[in-house]
């Protein structure tokens, strides 16, 4: 998933790929790519500044954050990326960073890596609260079942165990 820019000769030139879901590594993220990944771009290289704008489109599954059952987030992302070559002050990840990198990613050996692009894509699209319908009701906290599809008849009492001394008074 790498994008050699040495391959550009003009100023303006198109991208557009398909990646099957087994091409992402997403180890250790709360998300997998359900659908092939459509990637397409418009690469404008002018010297040593690359530009790069287009659209990544695909399904993610994740698991809902009320009742735990896995659900579909489309997306259709729009991205405008500015990227600089990578400079020897040493590792990107320990330079300080300047007013005028807000916004601009590095590359290397004039290789982009498209596959962290499109990562950063889908956790942008991610929503904040993932939840399979605006209704969901959750697991009851007691037995444990999806209140979405069965009802249950647990009493769901919770008594403050700080609070318990001053119960005995009432009695």
């Amino acid at each position: 998933m790498l994008l050699d820019l040495r391959g550009f000769r003009g100023w303006v030139d198109q991208v557009s790929r398909t990646f099957e879901p087994s091409h992402f590594d997403l180890t250790g993220e709360d998300f997998r790519v359900a659908a092939p990944v459509v990637l397409a771009a418009e690469v404008r290289k002018d010297a040593q500044k690359v530009r790069l704008v287009g659209r990544v489109a695909t399904s993610l599954e994740m698991a809902c954050g009320r009742c735990l059952e896995p659900f579909a987030i489309p997306v259709d992302a729009g991205f405008d990326l500015l990227f600089l070559p990578q400079t020897d002050d040493g590792p990107a990840d320990e330079r300080e960073v300047q007013d005028s990198d807000v916004g601009v990613t590095f590359y290397k050996d004039d290789v982009i890596d498209l596959g962290e692009v499109m990562r950063e894509q889908f956790l942008l699209a991610l929503p904040m609260k993932p939840l399979c319908r605006p209704d969901c009701k959750g697991l009851c906290p007691v037995c444990g079942i999806n209140r979405n599809r069965e009802t249950c008849e647990c009493k769901e009492e919770w008594v403050d165990p700080r609070l318990a001394v001053l119960k005995k008074l009432i009695k």
